[in-house]
């Protein structure tokens, strides 16, 4: 009986004089353990007659149960105080935003690029892609561009220096090459857009040595100019989120398309705004016409069987038109002021249904 009240009375003191979770582990494994003082009485039981085992089990039982609470009850303070001190020093200043706001921001180009291929696909165009680096035959020939063409000079275009007995290469002057390697590489019916970087040697307030287009194609049976133009009039309107457009198709001369025309649609100017489908001027948005019957044949296509059109627009000027930029070299200036002032947010997708800007 004394070394029970012995062991419980320095058990208990051990416990409550704990300072850590660590220590506390410690004396319980001395005291509870398989080789602890309380467990060692345990043990003694086994060797006493059945009455002192009826004596003494309730006794150790009771010893044991009393430790064990102990140490349930000095487990609780510690982690309260641990919890106590963590929270001390991990102060929260809600005054904070809960996170940074973003900085970037999606450039108008990237934009304009997205709301072309919504509209497009909303009618049934595929996006098509291409090289940037084309050889003569995809960028000039194929498309019907005669030798001696002002295209295929050096003012005109960037030329690579020639590799042994090959042709020089060229930087695509248009993204007219998708057409040709997608009508080379399947069968009609074919219905796509073709988005990309261009190069040409011109650097103004308009025109960059390097801009972005989107061409679009359509090869098919029984195609025709009034297809041509109500697609890029359905194009407009959606672009520029207005009701109702007009627009006329002036002749124009492209190696690559006969009849070609350029459309024009009638605007209005409101200080630096310009206001589409509306006022009486007329401003030319984008070339086009019917693919030429040759371009057709050399990409192995009976122009006798199947028709087609095709257009071409610079997205840089419809970016320009849609969101008032009145120059087009900040395009290339990386300056995190301009892209922040004219920028959109990423996460949002434009859609025809849901919106586009």
């Amino acid at each position: 009986m004394s070394d029970i009240e012995k062991i419980e009375k320095e058990a208990l003191k051990a416990i409550s004089g704990v300072g850590d979770l660590a220590a506390l582990d410690e004396v319980r494994v001395a005291e509870l353990g398989k080789k602890g003082r309380v467990s060692g009485l345990m043990k003694t039981l086994g060797k006493m007659s059945n009455e002192e085992r009826q004596e003494m089990g309730p006794k150790l039982n009771a010893l044991k149960q009393r430790v064990a609470d102990a140490v349930e009850a000095r487990k609780a303070v510690l982690e309260d105080e641990a919890l106590e001190a963590r929270l001390a020093t991990e102060k929260v200043d809600l005054s904070l935003p809960a996170r940074p706001e973003p900085k970037g921001a999606l450039h108008p180009v990237m934009q304009v690029f997205e709301e072309i291929a919504a509209i497009f696909g909303d009618m049934g165009f595929s996006v098509a892609e291409g090289p940037d680096i084309e050889d003569d035959w995809h960028n000039f020939t194929a498309l019907n561009f005669p030798e001696g063409h002002p295209a295929r000079e050096t003012h005109d275009t960037f030329f690579f220096s020639p590799q042994g007995e090959e042709a020089a290469k060229v930087l695509r002057t248009h993204t007219s090459p998708v057409q040709i390697r997608t009508m080379m590489a399947g069968e009609p019916p074919i219905r796509i857009i073709a988005p990309g970087r261009v190069y040409r040697n011109d650097w103004d307030a308009t025109h960059t040595p390097m801009f972005h287009q989107v061409e679009g194609l359509v090869i098919e049976s029984g195609i025709h100019m009034g297809h041509l133009k109500g697609c890029l009039i359905d194009f407009v309107k959606a672009f520029f989120e207005v009701d109702a457009v007009e627009a006329r198709l002036r002749p124009h001369f492209f190696p690559f398309t006969e009849p070609s025309a350029e459309m024009d649609v009638k605007y209005t100017r409101d200080g630096d705004t310009i206001k589409i489908g509306d006022g009486e001027q007329w401003m030319e948005i984008l070339g086009c016409g019917m693919v030429h019957p040759n371009v057709l044949k050399n990409c192995g296509i009976d122009p006798e069987v199947y028709q087609g059109f095709a257009f071409g627009m610079g997205v840089d000027r419809l970016a320009m038109l849609k969101y008032g930029m009145p120059d087009l070299r900040p395009y290339f200036e990386a300056d995190p002021a301009w892209t922040r002032h004219y920028g959109f947010k990423p996460w949002l997708t434009p859609s025809v249904s849901g919106g586009l800007s």
